[in-house]
């Protein structure tokens, strides 16, 4: 890979590139694009829907235009197709919950300094002290992200033969879902937090599967894993421990698979050096800032963690992957 070649002007726009985050932050909060909907929109119309400053709304709205998330003509405004299609709450697409979601994790951010400094977290754990607007945000947010990826994912394993299948750590139960209406032999247990249940049966009830998808409370970590499955899926959970941690979470799962069962992982998969994919290793940094001992993980960390779990035949999927997101699969038990 060449190096970036860089000039005081990319340094800058690397400082202050928060401002355009923070401006979309603010639209979502506001729920702007939701209210332009299909039409346009006069900042002071807009203002007293959205029960804002027309001054401030004007501002924060024509950032948005030069964002190009907005479109301006005279003195009304409307929504671009992308923003509509991602944005606006009536959209099945919508990604506003994960947006919040890193909208909440802002301040721990910048506060990175004192984490690298003691080597500990700044913030509450999402998934396990958060107060209930951040959980529903972080819960709601996993499923925006994983509606998108799921489709892409679940046809490209070959799910054949297997009968039952272990979403580990699975929050709302979106892969679950997709799993099971790709494979119609399959049934499916959700093992999470309490606090994650609610999440789970709505999303669940709402395509049909109360009958095939259960929800199992549980530690992970703490508890043991009731019944036995053929398949096993880890979505996005290693990040949250460390190696550890991680040896207990996947000898737990590995144990619940029947000889010959599957287990999968997906994860922000950083190099075995550890300085790249960009996204996995600023990702790792957000684990820093807020768990105990998580961290992104190297390929070759993974392989070996399953093979010390008990797993073999290990391989990493061909399926391409978003912010360097990978999978990799393994079979429980001796050759």
């Amino acid at each position: 890979m060449e190096n970036k070649i860089w000039n005081p002007a990319d340094l800058l726009q690397l400082s202050g590139g928060y401002w355009s985050a923070c401006a979309l932050h603010a639209s979502v909060k506001l729920d702007v694009f939701t209210q332009l909907g299909e039409g346009s929109m006069a900042a002071e119309e807009l203002a007293g829907r959205i029960n804002s400053d027309a001054r401030g709304l004007a501002m924060l709205l024509n950032s948005l235009v030069a964002l190009e998330l907005l479109e301006k003509e005279h003195d009304s405004y409307r929504a671009t197709p992308f923003a509509r299609e991602f944005l606006s709450k009536s959209s099945s697409q919508y990604l506003g919950h994960i947006i919040l979601h890193h909208h909440h994790l802002m301040e721990s951010w910048a506060h990175l300094d004192q984490a690298v400094r003691s080597g500990g977290p700044v913030r509450q754990r999402v998934s396990h002290e958060a107060g209930e607007e951040e959980r529903e945000s972080f819960e709601m947010g996993m499923f925006n992200l994983a509606m998108q990826l799921a489709p892409k994912i679940v046809p490209a394993i070959d799910l054949s033969g297997r009968k039952r299948l272990l979403d580990m750590g699975g929050g709302p139960g979106t892969y679950a879902i997709h799993f099971c209406l790709h494979n119609p032999e399959l049934t499916a247990v959700i093992y999470d937090l309490p606090s994650t249940r609610p999440f789970a049966e709505r999303t669940i009830s709402q395509f049909g599967l109360s009958d095939r998808i259960a929800f199992e409370s549980g530690d992970f970590i703490k508890e043991g894993i009731k019944g036995t499955f053929d398949v096993a899926w880890l979505s996005h959970i290693l990040h949250g421990e460390g190696p550890e941690g991680c040896a207990i979470l996947l000898e737990k799962a590995i144990s619940a698979l029947e000889p010959g069962g599957m287990i999968l992982i997906q994860e922000f998969i950083l190099n075995d050096a550890k300085d790249g994919p960009i996204f996995p290793a600023l990702f790792s940094m957000n684990m820093l800032l807020g768990t105990p001992h998580g961290q992104a993980y190297g390929e070759n960390e993974i392989v070996t963690m399953l093979k010390a779990a008990g797993a073999r035949d290990i391989r990493r999927l061909p399926v391409d992957l978003p912010n360097g997101s990978g999978i990799i699969a393994g079979i429980a038990g001796k050759n």
